[in-house]
């Protein structure tokens, strides 16, 4: 049984450091500087292509993702907190033996210091995420390449996510998606992109993951 993880808006909530990152590059940008709660659309794309909508083009786009990372890598990734529930949900399901990772756009190295920071990374075999230049920020790349290195049967495994492209990467890739609503997306959201059943809370997770690791009968998955 394998269960992949989002970051952002399923196992913690970044708004506050992903949005004020993005008015600090906006800022140096000498951009007009919008509110928080109107880049929450933000929190859960690749980064880029966030920069690229709100640009309005790719010209700044360097530009922004580098002022971004100046004051994310080292303020923003910590103005963060773990949404209630999570750490026992993931101890519960690795007492029953399923095998967690997470699969998330943001940089690898990000995402390992946050899951270290919040004592989060003890529960996961593994923690996969976007490299600097860009590669597996896509997260139907990103789970494909998770599929590559650790060999495991996709009808055994479900990935849980709050946004759509959590979704359509997991489907791109035969695994099932449980959409979390505490997250960034919305229900429509999800349930259009082809999510296998909604999620209220954390606490209701177990049961769902379960059933859908254990659905299908294992097969062998040849190198």
């Amino acid at each position: 049984m394998i269960a992949l993880f989002d970051l952002d808006g399923t196992l913690t909530d970044p708004k506050a450091g992903i949005t004020r990152s993005i008015q600090y590059a906006l800022e140096r940008l000498s951009r007009p500087i919008q509110e928080g709660d109107e880049l929450t659309w933000m929190i859960g794309p690749p980064l880029i292509a966030g920069f690229t909508k709100l640009l309005g083009g790719p010209a700044e786009v360097p530009d922004a993702v580098r002022f971004y990372r100046e004051r994310y890598s080292d303020i923003g990734l910590f103005e963060n907190e773990v949404y209630e529930d999570i750490p026992s949900l993931l101890l519960e399901l690795q007492e029953k033996d399923v095998r967690l990772f997470v699969a998330t756009s943001k940089l690898h190295v990000f995402a390992r210091r946050i899951l270290d920071h919040f004592d989060l990374s003890r529960f996961f075999v593994e923690i996969y995420g976007s490299e600097l230049d860009n590669r597996n920020a896509d997260k139907r790349d990103l789970i494909r390449h998770i599929l590559d290195r650790e060999r495991f049967d996709p009808t055994r495994a479900v990935m849980i996510g709050d946004r759509e492209h959590d979704v359509i990467g997991a489907r791109a890739n035969d695994i099932a998606t449980i959409g979390v609503t505490w997250g960034y997306g919305s229900r429509r959201e999800l349930l259009d992109a082809g999510a296998a059943c909604l999620v209220d809370e954390p606490r209701e997770l177990e049961a769902p993951i379960l059933t859908l690791t254990a659905s299908t009968p294992p097969r062998a998955v040849t190198a």
